[in-house]
């Protein structure tokens, strides 16, 4: 098969119809192969009915339905897990991603070798001050964080080889950061393709400016995790033995002070009187806290056990 293409969707009834035609028009053409998958994330309309209706017309369309609202990032996870096809491509269900963009990036992962091409909505047509500047200053940090070299890690429009999805596990709110774990996993070769940014037909959006705060902290995690999270000691073990250190020698400067004013009969102060004592004494228990925290954390990367994720009701 060709192409699998993954659409989480939340609420999107009015729009479904109106994309698989556009879908299936640009698949025609070019004679793809392909499925599409649309994974309905706990929606409270028709959204499922829509579907349904069009996985019986269309033997190519696919479903996944959520008993509720788990989030973009489970939803591609359970798209990429069934997703046959040689090149797999992300979109959204709202029609602001356009269809007639499928070609070109299959051609870039086929024919380029790229692992990954990332859309790029190098025109908006979003609000200025409510989107775009917070989504510039995201992606510039993102960029500087990462390494991963991308004008819009938000774009929802990416494709991939099918052996990348199937090696990236996509978890919490990280479907921003996929190009991230991908390099992380081993696959280098990411490239970036401008793409039609259209405006919103049917709807309203579903993000809101927490969405920004939300991926910044998403960005703190995803560093940790790609510098840390296989060595968790090597952080907090490292800071634990620093921290300590400080305090052992800070607690021994002030007992050998201690004792050299009595030799000397100079006047001075019980050790437990001095402020500076117990300043040493907190950081060598937070040494000890950290260096624990790192312990503890090799020990449960050895030992944890799959999570249960989602829970799907229907599938097509």
């Amino acid at each position: 098969m060709d192409i699998s293409v993954i659409i989480p969707l939340l609420n999107e009834e009015e729009s479904l119809g109106e994309l698989h035609s556009w879908i299936a028009r640009v698949m025609a053409q070019h004679n793809y192969s392909y499925e599409i998958f649309f994974i309905d994330d706990g929606s409270t309309d028709d959204s499922w009915g829509v579907v349904k209706s069009l996985s019986e017309k269309d033997p190519n369309v696919k479903g996944i339905r959520f008993f509720r609202n788990y989030g973009k990032s489970q939803a591609l996870h359970a798209g990429f897990g069934r997703a046959q096809g040689d090149v797999v491509i992300t979109m959204d269900a709202d029609l602001q991603d356009s269809p007639d963009e499928i070609p070109g990036l299959y051609e870039m992962v086929m024919g380029g070798g790229y692992d990954l091409v990332s859309g790029w909505k190098k025109k908006r047509y979003d609000s200025v001050v409510a989107k775009n500047l917070p989504s510039k200053l995201f992606n510039w940090a993102a960029r500087r964080t990462s390494g991963v070299h991308l004008n819009d890690f938000n774009c929802g429009l990416k494709a991939y080889k099918n052996i990348v999805v199937k090696n990236v596990e996509v978890s919490g709110e990280m479907h921003r950061y996929i190009p991230v774990l991908a390099k992380n996993a081993g696959f280098a070769k990411i490239g970036e393709k401008i793409v039609i940014h259209q405006a919103r037909k049917y709807g309203s959006s579903k993000f809101g400016m927490n969405r920004f705060v939300n991926g910044f902290l998403d960005l703190i995690t995803i560093w940790f995790l790609s510098k840390f999270g296989k060595r968790p000691m090597h952080l907090f073990g490292a800071m634990g033995v620093v921290m300590f250190l400080i305090g052992l020698f800070s607690a021994a400067y002030i007992g050998f002070l201690k004792l050299y004013k009595l030799y000397n009969h100079e006047k001075t102060i019980l050790v437990t009187e001095n402020p500076w004592f117990y300043i040493a004494l907190t950081t060598m228990i937070i040494g000890t806290q950290l260096f624990l925290a790192g312990f503890l954390g090799e020990i449960i990367l050895r030992t944890k056990n799959n999570e249960e994720r989602y829970k799907i009701s229907e599938t097509l």
